[in-house]
This record gives structure tokens, sequence and C-alpha cells, in this order.
């Protein structure tokens, strides 16, 4: 649908060295030697102050390269306002159109009354948009653009984007700050936001899909990360705890209430938690509270989304509290021998688990939960445990999104050293982390982890056991589904960066060759960080300042005759039909009345999109207009790019999942299941064109140009 064209006309300071790692990563929590030296306290000072303007000044940079690359790629400060909303594709758009909706009332009372009694965002059905989608930040945001007085010298959108662009800036700030603390020093935050930078086509998305909800989260849960890599490390002065859970529970409430995806994203968390926590690589008490944390902020965000049925079903939930019951009823876990503690280990994480799953089920049965029944649905046939006719299913899986990671993603990140040095820091670490999970596990009741010994031997920090822990399930995710890429490559940079500026890696590797020496340490985690960061700047910055010269324009001039019909055309309270993508448009630019639309966490509104879909299927026109007509359409639109679909292969084109879902034989050269019968009549969206006289006294034709038809249907059958 939308397209762009070309615009014409255009063209440190040093941590002390062997001092345990303790030590190496003191640098950001201002603690004075034993002696208490004036010098080194001025030292640490100034590598404080230099390194926070550092991190603020690469979080600002990247925001407005990342901002600048969507106005050249739009021209978004010239074009229409219309087509600045179309420019917000598929669900982006049904977001923004909430914040315009605040905006456009005639008071926030009014405002929050509509959202709250919502009858134009799915026809012939009264919603609260609040418990349905996660919507505050628009609320916020247009409360604050209507309270601040900057209504005569910035546009609604700008300040719209703009905060999300500014985001951005927090979030490469946050993953600077997490390589900080987890190496010691700031030049591994340096190296960490460049990288994130140089791989920008897998770490973000943000400016071509600027309302999406990962983007409003995503930096609130680096932020979260960072004050839990804190909160891990030893010895913290209790002013200092208190700041810090503060800080998690802040973060993880905002990132909670910003993203519907949650659940699932904390849940790989508190299972890397469960995990070190079992092992012993980690204080038990300090994961007691993080899982306490989890819990208290999803249940909050689930007070303020009217008690949404879907959090409180959510596997996250169930999971804390199992581990939390489980570790109460089973005393001295990590007592007795090797064979004493790998049995007890091994009880322990089937309690959990059939406990979960126990609790899990009761709830949704309580509740008649089925909002999230098509991810188990889809994860049930992507990974293998048998193939499925669900249309809802087959709907994902059939979007390159959520398929396996493209093996071209390691191809770029091997561009930017990123993967070579990923591979290295975890060819370190995690054997490191199995013999001090190994030591633990034999270890004796009441005496210190051997895997945490002084200087000289192996050893993990909580943090950094934590962080190993956390980029291989998140790796796991991503590798399964591509669109999780974006909460594993940011975490990537992280990981590696930080590494490569650790003792606690270069040590192991110079001990193991007998070349073990302060200075010699010293120079390889800062020599090959700056010699990568030297390699990135010759290698990408040309690259970036032609990518910042290049000027595009939105073109997608159907879509927009089409907007202009409906306004011009319509009724107001019209009610239209077609896909979600479209019709999230459709509200943006027209404001009417939806059948259906791309938000797809409930059962009811899978089941209407199912419905309306059967204009791309094999259905006698006046089934299909029964069912239009049940949802109260005035309208329907057809695409031809929908019912001519060539992007995706036969079997995951659209009107084949209609097919295969209503037991019809697919179009086209090619197998199909022996029980699949051929279709009593031909595809509605084909046929409709024709004009034929059982078409044409439901259905008459009131628009249409080179991508769109718009049929406005009878009355009466």
């Amino acid at each position: 649908m939308m397209s762009v064209r070309q615009r014409k006309g255009a063209k440190a300071t040093e941590a002390p060295e062997d001092g345990g790692a303790q030590q190496e990563t003191a640098t950001l929590e201002h603690t004075s030697p034993a002696d208490g030296g004036t010098r080194e306290r001025f030292w640490k000072t100034l590598s404080l102050a230099a390194g926070g303007a550092v991190a603020l000044c690469a979080g600002v940079l990247t925001a407005v390269y990342l901002a600048t690359l969507h106005e050249n790629d739009l021209w978004f400060s010239n074009i229409k306002e219309v087509e600045r909303e179309i420019s917000f594709r598929t669900e982006c758009g049904l977001y923004y159109s909430y914040y315009k909706q605040m905006l456009q009332a005639p008071s926030l009372l009014h405002g929050f009354h509509g959202l709250m009694h919502d009858n134009k965002t799915e026809s012939m059905r009264t919603i609260n948009l609040l418990q349905r989608m996660n919507i505050y930040q628009e609320v916020f945001l247009s409360v604050l653009y209507k309270v601040l007085p900057i209504q005569n010298r910035v546009e609604p959108v700008y300040f719209y984007i703009y905060t999300l662009f500014g985001l951005q800036a927090v979030y490469v700030a946050a993953l600077y700050v997490t390589s900080w603390l987890l190496s010691g020093t700031w030049l591994a935050g340096l190296l960490a936001a460049c990288w994130y930078v140089a791989n920008r086509l897998d770490t973000t998305r943000v400016e071509f899909t600027v309302p999406l909800r990962e983007n409003w989260a995503l930096p609130f849960f680096a932020v979260q990360v960072a004050a839990v890599t804190h909160f891990l490390r030893p010895n913290l002065r209790p002013l200092s705890e208190r700041l810090t859970l503060l800080a998690i529970f802040t973060s993880t409430f905002v990132f909670s209430l910003t993203w519907q995806f949650n659940q699932f994203t904390m849940l790989l968390q508190a299972l890397g938690l469960f995990v070190l926590d079992s092992l012993d690589m980690l204080p038990a008490q300090k994961a007691t509270r993080l899982y306490v944390i989890q819990v208290a902020a999803l249940l909050l965000v689930c007070a303020l989304q009217f008690f949404n049925s879907m959090i409180l079903g959510s596997l996250l939930i169930s999971f804390n509290l199992s581990v939390l019951t489980v570790r109460r009823l089973q005393k001295n876990l990590k007592t007795g021998n090797f064979l004493t503690r790998l049995r007890k280990l091994s009880l322990h994480v089937l309690a959990v688990l059939c406990l979960t799953f126990l609790l899990n089920n009761i709830i949704k049965t309580v509740l008649s939960l089925k909002s999230d029944e098509h991810i188990f649905k889809f994860l049930k046939a992507k990974f293998g445990f048998g193939a499925t006719r669900d249309f809802d299913a087959n709907l994902y899986l059939c979007e390159e999104a959520f398929g396996l990671l493209p093996l071209n993603t390691f191809g770029r990140l091997s561009d930017t050293l990123l993967l070579h040095a990923h591979v290295f820091v975890l060819g370190v670490t995690a054997p490191t982390a199995l013999v001090a999970a190994l030591r633990n596990l034999r270890g004796s009741p009441g005496q210190p982890a051997p895997g945490r010994t002084g200087p000289g031997t192996l050893h993990l920090r909580p943090e950094t056991a934590y962080h190993l822990i956390h980029t291989i399930l998140f790796g796991f995710l991503a590798l399964s589904t591509m669109r999780m890429k974006y909460l594993w490559t940011p975490h990537l940079c992280v990981f590696a960066a930080s590494g490569l500026c650790s003792a606690d890696v270069w040590g192991p590797l110079l001990r193991a060759a007998r070349l073990y020496t302060p200075a010699r340490m010293c120079v390889m985690r800062y020599s090959v960080p700056t010699l990568i960061l030297l390699c990135l700047c010759y290698k990408f910055w040309p690259g970036m300042m032609d990518e910042l010269s290049e000027l595009r324009e939105f073109y997608d001039p159907d879509t927009v005759e089409l907007m202009d019909w409906i306004n011009a055309n319509t009724p107001g309270t019209a009610v239209f039909a077609g896909s979600m993508q479209l019709l999230a448009g459709v509200k943006l630019c027209t404001g009417r009345t939806l059948t259906n639309h791309p938000h797809y966490e409930d059962s009811g509104l899978r089941a209407r999109t199912k419905a309306v879909y059967q204009i791309y299927a094999k259905r006698p026109p006046e089934e299909v207009h029964a069912l239009l007509r049940a949802l109260g359409t005035d309208y329907v639109i057809l695409e031809d790019s929908i019912c001519y679909e060539r992007r995706h292969q036969r079997g995951c084109r659209l009107r084949d999942l209609l097919d295969v879902a209503n037991g019809h034989v697919m179009d086209g050269p090619g197998g199909n299941d022996p029980d699949l019968r051929q279709a009593a009549h031909p595809r509605f969206c084909e046929e409709v064109r024709r004009g034929l006289p059982p078409y044409a006294k439901l259905f008459t034709r009131v628009f249409q140009n080179k991508t769109f038809h718009v049929y406005r249907l009878a009355r009466g059958p």
C-alpha cells in the first residue's frame, strides 16, 4: 500500500586493577578506597562526570539520528496531514487515533468517557479501551499536550513522535549504563551505544513504526535491566538498595503498562532468575524481591486496566506465585552433597512447574479466559506439536515477523563485529558459569560458594550471571520468532561490549595462557574495544552520512484518495468492513466505525475478523452479506493486493488460509489435504467485481481506484 519515492532535486579513566571483581565494577557507585586518597576520589568523580556526559550525548545523538531518518524517508514536515496519518501503518494508526481522539474531545473528562465507553472501534459493541488496550501512554501524552503551553508552537503529531524519539535517548543511555555497571568502565557503554546504532536494522524499527507498543515499552525495560544489574551487586548501602528497588518497580510497572506482551518478556526474566537462584548463583533474598516486584507491578497494571483478565491469567503471575510457594514448603534446598542437592533441585523444579500449570488452569477456568488462546495454538503449531487448520494460528504462522530469525541477520551482525564479540564473550563466560554452578551444587552447607572466591580463581558475579542467562533465553526467543529479535539484539550490544571491557573475561584468558599481569589485562580490556570503535567509525560513518543525505517522499495516492472519498461521501456514523490493517487507517483518518481492527488480543474480535474476511473466501453473496450485516456493516472495502495476493507462497495467502479453514481446496497448482472439497461457489472478491445480478442486488460499487473497491451493502437480503 504505502511506498516512498526519491524526492526531486535531492541528493577514560581506569578502575583499580587486580582488586577482585567487586573493585573492577565499583566506578558507578561512589565508594572511597580504604585509604581515602584525595587523588583517587578526584579521578573517580571525574570519570563519573565524563561517563555521564558521554551517556547523555550518545542517547541524544541517537534520538536525533533516528528522527532525521524518519523525516528524510517521508518528508514528514511537508506532506499533508492525511498522509502523515496514513504513514502510521496497521496497528500504529489505531493507537495514534486515540491520542487524536483525546485531543479532539471538548474536555479531558469527555475524552476519558469516550475511551471508556467506545462504540466506534467495534461496531454494535461498547468497549472500555483502557481495559482492552495498552493506550495509557496516548492518554498521558494528550493530557500533557493540553496542559503544557505548547499548542501554538508544536503540532500534536510532532509532540507525539518526538516523545518517542526522545525515549530512544533513554533507551541508549540505559544500555550504556548497564554496560558500564558490568565492566567498570564507561568505554563499554560507548561501544554498546555505537553497536546499537551500527546495527539499527536489527536493534530498532522506531523510525518507520513510531507508535508501536514496543517502542514505548523497550526503553523502560532497558532501564529495568540496568536497575536489576545494580541491585544484584553485593554490598549495596541500604539507601542505594531502596532507591534501586524503587527504580526496578517503577520501570517494571511502566514497561508492563505500555505493552501487551510484557508478561511473556518478564516470564523469561523470571525463568532466568529462577535458574540462577536454584543454582545458588545469586542471593535468594534478592531473587525473592524481584519476583514480588514483578507480580506487584503486573497487579497494579491489572487494576489500572479495570482488572483485565488476560493479565490475571498470565503465566508470569502463576509462575512467580508457584516459586514463592514451593520455596516456603521445600526447606534446606541448598544443603547436602552433590547427589542430594541434585535430587532436591529436580524435585523443586518439578514442583514449581506442576503448580504453575495447575494454578494457571484454575485461574483461566474461573475467569473463562480465552484472550490468549490463539498464542498457545500458534506456539503449539510452530514447534511441531501437530498441524492445525485454525485460522488465527495460521495467520501468525504465515507472517514473516513470527517466523524463524533469517540467516542474513547474522551476516549483518558479523559485519559490525558484534556477533564475533558476543561469541567470544559467551565462550569465556558460559564455561565459567558452568564451573561455578557445579561447584555450588557440590558445596558444603554454611561455606561460601567456591565459585565466588578471590582473585586467581574462576568466579562469576551475580550481575554477570544474570546477563548471561538473559542473553541465552532471549537469544532462543529471537531465533524462534523474528519479531522478538528487538528484545535480544540491544542486549547483545550490552553483553558483548561489557565482556570485552571486563577483567572477568580477560583475566581467566591471560591466566590460562600464563601471561597474566595487571598491566596486560588493562591493555587488553581498553585496547580491543577502542580498536573496534575505530573500525566501526571508519566502516560505517560514511554510510550513515549518505543515509542522512538521502531524501525521499511519502507516496501512497490510492490510500489518500480512498480516505478523502470516505470523508466527503459517507456519513459520520457509517460502519466499514475490510482488512484489519486498512481499517486502522480508516479509524484514524476518518473517524468512522469499524467492524474489526488489528488489536488481536480478544476472542470475540478474532471471530469478527474471520467473519469479515469471508469477503476473500469462496462463499455465496447471500452468506457474505448476512455476515457483514450482522456486524452492522454499511460499506465494505476490498483490496486487490489481498484478493490477488502474490506476496506469500501458496498455503500462506490469506485466501488459502480461509479456504483451508472452510474446508475448501486451495487455488493454483499444488497439493491439498485429501479431505478438502471443491467449493460450491466462486471466490467472492473476484465475482463481486463482475456485477452479476446475485451480487449487484446486495452490493453496489460506490468507489474504485487501482487498489481499492468500496461497496455499499443493501439493507435487506
